[in-house]
């Protein structure tokens, strides 16, 4: 039986198993609303999965702890009120803490802890390189491979490799900025340089959120969200879960959902039926994928399974949800408790961009062997097309071995090729089609964080033109959600990332180490 971990929540008692996350156990007892936005209107969490900031609480007077990525713990004292330290707390807490000012130093530094990032890891340190892995995750495996207990079983003997190997990793670790073969990393609260030799980038990807109404509200997450909320110790037992959008993820979350108790009550993808029937009959070269959709229909048989359909509106109904969906000829209304609705992923390409990496159709461009246009540094994984779990794996092992001088094999090269292959016919299949621009009106919010809609953008000609104006893009996020949305919307490519990349507390910004020359490196 799992440990039970008690703290308190608004001055009330709360329990949930050790190794939850703390919006997995406030889902779990029924809150769905964490903060109000900046207009005042219930919000819950949107991702779960750090990228949104829409689970934002306070913990043990911390502000703005992304409930997600943080895992229950005895006593902590969790407030959904937003109370806050003042400054000069802040501030106290920071010269408090002794920061650590020696720059880490790596033959390889590999940003990202899923399958590509393991597998560069993995080869890297195989091949005698000292490697360094900046996780995000307190875990490895990323999200794909996300685990509490258990890692699932085609994760196992990765990780297996991955603790059998001398690699060093900083979990729970965010780069804030990139220049001069420099990484500065935040990291349990600490500012610290990482220098490399090579780089390699295995950021993966986030969902592409489209606005329509009511995707704001409380119950409302994306495919991605969902199953990360699963993978954290939500609870979906006994509720009604309508799952909309597109892409293979669809029956692959609702399948999981439908294991742990919930009741699909239809599913919605928004690519038409040939396009789908093509994609499949195209499956023979990859056999393990078949059986993989044969599984998930097995498991969702009754399950109304709707092509060229997509959700229009999401209204409240008493204590649940009402949802409208159509198919461009008709409409038709689904009950529910819980709206799982994405679109796809998108690559997360801030630190490629920011590292000078050359990006065409929304990829990293490479040059074989993974190898981007800056020299010494190579991507893999989804920043470089989305292709699944085989092309982040063979991409990392191609990436991991070439950061070291190693020579890749043919076969592991044709299996590159292989994997990318898939990956441009999954795009072709699930292609978004124009309708989907239609569903946000003029009052539906574009951008979560800082409340602006959709009709504030239109006089703009960019995203950067649209964060000057209205600020969209502007909050904690920074553009995560509403830059890709306003991309598809408008056409509109993506704004040049500025460091910091990711929201970096004070307290952080306050340890800054010394300029580089100020510290002798400490090896790995």
């Amino acid at each position: 039986m799992a440990e039970r971990v008690r703290f308190t929540v608004d001055g009330q008692p709360a329990a949930a198993d050790a190794g939850v996350s703390l919006l997995a156990s406030l889902w779990n007892d029924g809150v769905r609303s964490l903060r109000t936005s900046v207009a005042g209107e219930p919000r819950g969490s949107l991702c779960a999965m750090g990228t949104c900031f829409e689970c934002r609480v306070d913990v043990d007077g911390e502000p703005h702890v992304r409930s997600c990525l943080t895992a229950v713990r005895e006593g902590m004292s969790v407030s959904l009120r937003g109370a806050g330290r003042p400054a000069d707390v802040l501030a106290a807490s920071a010269a408090a803490r002794a920061p650590s000012r020696e720059p880490l130093e790596a033959d390889v530094v590999v940003v990202g802890g899923g399958p590509a990032g393991l597998a560069a890891a993995i080869h890297s340190a195989e091949a005698g390189a000292r490697t360094l892995v900046v996780d995000a995750y307190a875990r490895p495996g990323g999200q794909i491979w996300r685990h509490r207990n258990e890692p699932p079983p085609a994760a196992r003997r990765w990780i297996a490799r991955l603790d059998g190997a001398r690699i060093t990793r900083l979990p729970g670790a965010a780069v804030v900025d990139a220049r001069d073969r420099e990484l500065l990393v935040e990291h349990d609260g600490d500012a610290r340089r990482v220098r490399y030799a090579r780089l390699v980038l295995a950021t993966g990807a986030r969902e592409l959120f489209l606005p329509f109404p009511g995707w704001t509200l409380p119950g409302v997450v994306g495919i991605g969200g969902a199953q990360a909320l699963l993978k954290a110790g939500g609870s979906f037992r006994g509720r009604r879960v309508l799952v909309a959008g597109s892409g293979p993820l669809l029956p692959a979350v609702a399948a999981a959902l439908a294991a742990a108790g919930a009741r699909i009550v239809g599913i919605a993808e928004q690519a038409p039926r040939g396009r789908l029937a093509a994609f499949g009959a195209g499956l023979w070269r990859a056999p393990g994928k078949i059986v993989e959709g044969l599984g998930y229909a097995a498991r969702l048989a009754g399950v109304s399974y709707r092509t060229g359909s997509w959700l229009r509106e999401v209204e409240t109904l008493g204590g649940a949800l009402r949802a409208t969906l159509g198919d461009g000829r008709r409409a038709w209304t689904v009950d529910c408790d819980v709206v799982a609705c994405g679109f796809g992923l998108v690559p997360n390409l801030e630190l490629p961009r920011l590292v000078g990496c050359e990006i065409a159709d929304n990829r990293v461009v490479t040059r074989g062997a993974q190898e981007t246009s800056v020299a010494g540094v190579y991507a893999a994984g989804e920043l470089c097309g989305i292709a699944g779990v085989d092309h982040a794996l063979v991409t990392g092992a191609i990436a991991g071995l070439a950061a070291t001088g190693r020579k890749i094999s043919a076969a592991l090269a044709r299996r590159g090729v292989h994997e990318r292959a898939f990956g441009l016919r999954l795009e072709r299949a699930f292609a978004l089609r124009a309708e989907l621009r239609g569903l946000a009106g003029p009052d539906t919010l574009v951008c979560r964080c800082e409340d602006v809609a959709l009709g504030r953008c239109a006089g703009s000609a960019s995203v950067r033109e649209a964060k000057l104006l209205t600020r969209a893009g502007m909050g904690p996020c920074q553009g995560r959600v509403c830059g890709p949305a306003l991309a598809f919307l408008h056409g509109w490519p993506s704004d040049t990332p500025r460091p910091p990349l990711a929201p970096t507390p004070l307290a952080t910004l306050m340890q800054e180490p010394e300029p580089r020359d100020a510290a002798r490196p400490a090896r790995l």
